[in-house]
């Protein structure tokens, strides 16, 4: 099939058994790619209430559809399991080049089932699979692990991604790092991943990704190229990246301020704001870093050697990073910040939920509900960046209060018996570094999308951050059928392996219909895109539903959607009516906004939901 090896992996390190399974033709017409090929595994083949740091816990990673076919923007892949923060469907993806090397290795998707009884790596060589012992590196980071096996196979140009020691102590808020400093992040992936004693997989791929029309293909990238030139806002984002709007986020309203309660022009101020730009961070720049297929190249490369972290290579924080050690914190020392992300790459911690996990524990020192006793004798005041390194450290180490704060807020709340009130978390999982106060239709994505607590799903949020709202933002009336539209875009965007910044470009959602044309030699239009959009979101959402998740279950803390609202700043009485917005966008699909029933009569005409449809109505 154009545009994909039609082979998948599944791998039992328990049996030690691998199989290759056939990706069909049906199957990438209805699912496509990324996490909608995702959902169908997971649903079809595994049981519903499986423990999710257990055997039966199925951890799938999945290419995009563009991954390998040079489509501009088109190099990412999404890493998929039952969450075992939130209990249910868990879908992350990451840039890199992962993605692209997997496919080129002839295989679509891994999917990993069981557990290995000692510590095992996964080496995929142009098809040939391996389960090895990985003994030898266990407890390195993430970078050192790359180092040492790139060297072992004598391939220089292999892929990795792996977990660092934080995953394998299970610490819920850890992840995955592939690449030395890309990340699939949220809900706990390095836990599911370190509980089947899988340190890493390590790729190298040196096939062709044949396309149907790679003339059109190319056309399409001129186009993309041309219209990201004509973007005035193209060249600061590709020479700063996402750190560029650092300032301008945390004074706007649009970052989190001192735990979501505090107000950027007054508790955090524009030199602290400042100190964290891009533009002052890359001082210690010392080339730029793209993905695979990325024309934009927004990542930088840094080398620090001096000052209280000295930590050598590392990377630019991105914009989520610096907000979450950064105004989350009321913290404006650089150096912190540089050093807390290194850290986080290295022991491969999800860096929004360590941010907010430290947010909540510095409110909880700050009010009294938690002792400097309680803390290590660390002084977590607001700010203080050396008291913020110095918690990170123990819980990258999994040491004292750090064993405790690793498994996020809630996790901590519930250990320690006492400061619920200041969790700021969609059911449980730490909120995302973008206020819905600002952009209220995050307030919905945030609480209801299958996958809650997520920035990088679609919705009228995503079009309220950037500003180009076409109606009156804070009218929470009549919102659903943007809302589902914009859902199921988002949708083929993500599972089609483009880039969030692919908006430098790609302009129009049309460009990414034709980007699916030339590669399969499909016909796929605005209808499909809509049709295809609303199947993978409704099997998100049936993969929910069977582990008992019903909407009504779903939960965002009221802080950050203004009960109360704030009372100075440009976020001035906000109070942000979530409900009423889920209501639209669950009424607008025809679905009970309480229980999230969908009748029969939607999920047969999306078709290819027979399995969910017999499991619902027999």
């Amino acid at each position: 099939m154009n545009g994909y090896n039609g082979k998948m992996l599944f791998v039992n390190l328990t049996t030690r058994e691998v199989i290759e399974e056939k990706l069909t033709e049906e199957m990438v017409k209805l699912y496509i790619g990324g996490y909608g090929i995702g959902a169908k595994i997971l649903y079809d083949k595994m049981k519903p209430d499986a423990d999710p740091l257990g055997e039966e816990n199925i951890l799938g990673f999945v290419t995009g559809l563009t991954n390998g076919t040079k489509a501009m923007y088109g190099g990412r892949f999404t890493m998929v399991h039952k969450s075992p923060v939130t209990g249910g469907w868990n879908d992350s993806n990451s840039g890199g080049y992962f993605g692209p090397e997997l496919k080129k290795a002839g295989f679509d998707a891994i999917f990993i089932s069981g557990k290995s009884e000692n510590p095992v790596y996964i080496w995929i060589n142009d098809g040939v699979v391996e389960i090895l012992d990985a003994k030898h590196i266990w407890g390195m980071d993430t970078k050192e692990v790359w180092e040492v096996l790139k060297e072992k196979h004598e391939e220089p140009q292999a892929k990795i991604i792996a977990i660092g020691p934080s995953g394998e102590r299970l610490s819920l808020i850890s992840c995955p790092i592939n690449d030395g400093h890309r990340a699939p992040g949220r809900g706990g992936g390095g836990a599911v991943m370190g509980s089947k004693n899988l340190k890493a997989i390590l790729v190298r791929g040196t096939g062709e990704v044949q396309v149907h029309n790679k003339e059109r293909l190319q056309e399409i990238n001129r186009l993309v190229i041309k219209n990201m030139k004509e973007l005035p806002a193209t060249k600061p984002f590709s020479e700063y990246g996402t750190g560029n709007s650092t300032p301008s986020s945390a004074l706007s309203g649009d970052s989190p301020v001192m735990n979501w309660k505090g107000v950027g022009v007054i508790d955090y101020g524009e030199e602290k704001a400042k100190a964290l730009w891009a533009r002052n961070m890359d001082k210690y720049k010392t080339k730029k870093y793209a993905c695979a297929s990325c024309p934009l190249a927004c990542g930088a490369e840094y080398e620090v050697n001096e000052g209280r972290w000295p930590v050598g290579q590392t990377e630019r924080p991105e914009y989520e990073t610096s907000s979450a050690f950064g105004s989350t914190l009321l913290c404006g020392e650089m150096d912190a910040v540089i050093k807390a992300n290194d850290l986080c790459n290295k022991y491969g911690l999800d860096t929004i939920s360590a941010g907010m996990t430290i947010a909540w524990a510095m409110e909880c020192y700050e009010e009294g509900v938690l002792s400097k006793e309680e803390l290590d004798g660390i002084d977590l005041r607001w700010g203080n960046g050396q008291a913020i390194v110095e918690i990170l450290q123990k819980m990258a180490d999994g040491e004292g209060v750090g064993r405790v704060l690793a498994n996020g807020s809630l996790y901590a709340a519930n250990h320690f018996g006492k400061g619920e009130e200041f969790l700021q978390t969609a059911s449980g999982i730490e909120l995302p570094m973008h206020d819905p106060r600002f952009a209220p239709g995050l307030a919905r994505t945030y609480q209801f999308d299958p996958t809650p607590g997520r920035h990088v799903k679609g919705g009228v949020g995503a079009i309220q951050m950037g500003g180009k709202e076409t109606r009156p933002k804070y009218d929470y009336e009549g919102t659903g059928d943007q809302d589902v539209e914009l859902t199921a875009g988002r949708e083929i965007l993500n599972v089609g392996g483009f880039c969030l910044f692919s908006r430098f470009g790609i302009t129009d959602p049309g460009i990414i219909d034709e980007y699916i044309e030339a590669i399969t030699g499909f016909d796929f239009k605005k209808e499909d895109r809509i049709k295809t959009g609303l199947r993978i979101y409704s099997l998100r959402h049936a993969f929910n539903l069977r582990e008992g998740i019903q909407p009504k279950d779903m939960f965002i803390t009221q802080r950050a959607i203004g009960n109360p609202p704030l009372k100075d700043g440009p976020l001035k009485d906000v109070s942000v009516d979530a409900e009423l917005l889920g209501k639209n966008f669950f009424n607008e699909l025809g679905w009970n906004p309480e229980t999230g029933e969908m009748t029969k009569e939607f999920l047969e005409d999306l078709e290819g939901l027979e399995n969910v449809i017999r499991e619902i109505y027999g």
